[in-house]
């Protein structure tokens, strides 16, 4: 649950023989100490990360006390800025999880001004470093003079998709003057955090630890182990207990205090059983780490969540959905709610179709639309006419956690929204290109046909945002404001389809007759029409794996399978990159000159 590792920078001498030193000592961790400056360039962090990443060491830096974010002098802050940027560059080439920063002093500035300083550097690194796959760790800070608290960390984060929180435990017990003690005061933090950011953000928890002098105004400076009243022992017993994974980082300056650190670490994971779930057992099989957890009793026949807001009825949690893996009904209702702050965002206001599988994915499976009965009432539905029946349909909308959960629940794999809203339902909110690859068609073709998506769409002056299927091919999102009709967004996506067709025949097709599509990439442009859905970004789907639709970046397109996001491989991805998926979201773009380019008429 604990890995330990140091901070420091290693000899100008061979970085296999200084990594193997590491595993030997039982470290597995290092944070490399850039706090001075940059001594190494980006070849030799590239080569470093490789030899670590073969002994299963795991990397982060501290970046240059410099690069702080309340700097307010332009030039000096333009340095500080790119000091930040810098340090996260020089991490994805180490592969590391982490960039620790330090946000800045106080300067007798109110906290408002303070906070917004810090968002409006951030907002300026965002486009050189939100996509680099490093998390900004920014640090607790250790007295009153510097900006930092977790409540501060907690607001920022919640801003800016990259950024994490870092918990320096000597400047959180200086700050609470002195009072992490016991287990029950590391346990209280623990609590916090776990309510402030989404279980994958933490998981695993990037921590420094050494002991320290605490003055009237916060800390003074780092002790020997041992000297001040700092333990590690009751810290890892919390940790144990709460089942958090957590990476401590000793910043002690004596190789004595490194190793009592790590043995008090050792300690007090033995001392401490994971917890006993007082108000349940988990429901999951124990076949994945999840980030969270949903624990419920037994109830009648079933059983009642315990540790949602709501007390969802389960039944059948253990009966497995995907039998190659053995995941079970108990796995998806903890998946759901794990992803549950990304992926709510993405169904906030749209009508969902149900995509039940009873009994596992390779048996009988329906849709469902319509409301069941037994629905609870919280559970909130949104009517939409339905011009096939001549009366409405009551469609579920997902509102919060527990609706995910009663979802999965009834063994609805796949989340399926509508690409407009529920309270515009004609006009859809994105333009969707879905790639999908017929019998004998390769993944590279696929690739290849999304890159000649991407060329047209940026020609056009239009952004694309591509996320695997979770099967086979590529969805690209292209959001629209929601003035358009189904009709003229699916005219839109048609007219670049053909002119992909026209220019490459052979690897792209739009024949609607399956039989003459032949071993090519089929661009479905009927997806885009009122009532239809597309598995959402973070669904699961039906397949081998339990595989996700996952947000990609262009660039990394070529590096990545769809087989590659899973309900167990993700979690890393998410904590490290965030949302991708967010600039979906964050406002429409216009067609009409797109469609002027392309000879289209504003008659549809």
């Amino acid at each position: 649950m604990i890995r330990f590792g140091i901070s420091g920078l290693p000899p100008d001498e061979d970085d296999a023989d200084f990594l193997d030193g590491i595993v030997e000592r039982g470290h597995g961790a290092y944070e490399l100490a850039f706090v001075h400056g940059f001594p190494w360039k980006e070849r030799r962090c590239r080569a470093f990360g490789e030899l670590a990443a073969e002994r299963g060491i795991a990397l982060s830096v501290h970046a240059p006390y410099f690069a702080i974010l309340t700097v307010e002098d332009p030039q000096k802050r333009k340095q500080t800025l790119a000091g930040l940027e810098h340090t996260m560059k020089l991490g994805k080439a180490l592969g590391a999880h982490t960039i620790v920063a330090h946000a800045g002093h106080v300067g007798g500035r109110e906290p408002d001004d303070l906070h917004d300083l810090v968002a409006d550097g951030l907002s300026t690194i965002e486009p050189k470093v939100r996509d680099l796959g490093v998390a900004l760790g920014l640090e607790t800070s250790g007295t009153d003079r510097a900006f930092g608290s977790l409540g501060d960390i907690a607001l920022i984060a919640k801003e800016f998709a990259f950024v994490r929180p870092v918990i320096d435990w000597a400047h959180v017990h200086a700050k609470s003057g002195g009072g992490l003690t016991t287990q029950q005061a590391f346990a209280s933090v623990i609590d916090f955090l776990r309510s402030e950011f989404p279980g994958w953000a933490i998981d695993p928890l990037h921590t420094q630890f050494t002991d320290n002098q605490i003055g009237p105004s916060g800390e003074i400076r780092h002790l020997p182990y041992g000297e001040g009243s700092l333990r590690a022992e009751p810290l890892a017993a919390a940790a144990t207990e709460a089942g958090l994974r957590m990476i401590v980082i000793s910043e002690a300056k004596e190789e004595l205090s490194h190793d009592a650190i790590q043995q008090a670490l050792v300690a007090g994971e033995r001392q401490a059983a994971p917890s006993e779930h007082s108000n349940g057992e988990p429901v999951a099989s124990g076949l994945v780490h999840f980030p969270e957890l949903v624990l419920a009793m037994p109830a009648g026949d079933g059983a009642v969540v315990t540790s949602l807001d709501r007390k969802v009825a389960l039944t059948n949690v253990d009966k497995v959905l995907f039998p190659d893996d053995g995941y079970t009904k108990g796995d998806l209702v903890t998946y759901y709610a794990s992803v549950a702050p990304l992926l709510l965002r993405h169904l906030e206001g749209r009508a969902l179709s149900m995509s039940r599988y009873p009994n596992g994915i390779y048996e009988d499976s329906f849709y469902e639309k319509q409301r069941p009965s037994h629905t609870p009432d919280w559970v909130v539905s949104v009517p939409i006419h339905s011009s096939h029946r001549g009366e409405p349909i009551d469609f579920i909308t997902a509102t919060d956690t527990e609706t995910l959960v009663w979802l999965a629940n009834m063994a609805a794999i796949e989340m399926h929204p509508w690409l407009s809203r529920a309270d515009n339902p004609r006009n859809p909110d994105f333009a969707v290109f879905d790639l999908d690859p017929q019998q004998g068609a390769t993944w590279e073709q696929v690739i290849y046909v999304a890159g000649l998506v991407n060329l047209l769409l940026e020609r056009l002056g239009l952004a694309g945002y591509p996320k695997t299927s979770g099967a086979t091919g590529i969805h690209i999102y292209v959001p629209v404001q929601a003035d358009y009709s189904y009709r003229r967004v699916r005219r839109f996506v048609e007219a670049i389809g053909r002119l992909i067709v026209a220019a490459d025949p052979d690897v792209a097709t739009m024949e609607w007759d399956i039989a003459k599509r032949g071993p090519r990439v089929f661009i479905d442009h009927n997806q885009n029409v009122a009532g239809k859905t597309q598995a959402s970004v973070y669904s699961v789907r039906p397949r081998e794996g339990a595989t996700v639709s996952m947000p990609v970046l262009w660039q990394e397109l070529d590096d990545v399978v769809p087989q590659d996001f899973t309900m167990v491989t993700v979690w890393d991805r998410l904590r490290q990159r965030g949302d991708l998926f967010a600039q979906v979201l964050s406002g429409g773009q216009t067609l009409e000159g797109a469609e002027a380019a392309l000879g289209l008429t504003d008659d549809a």
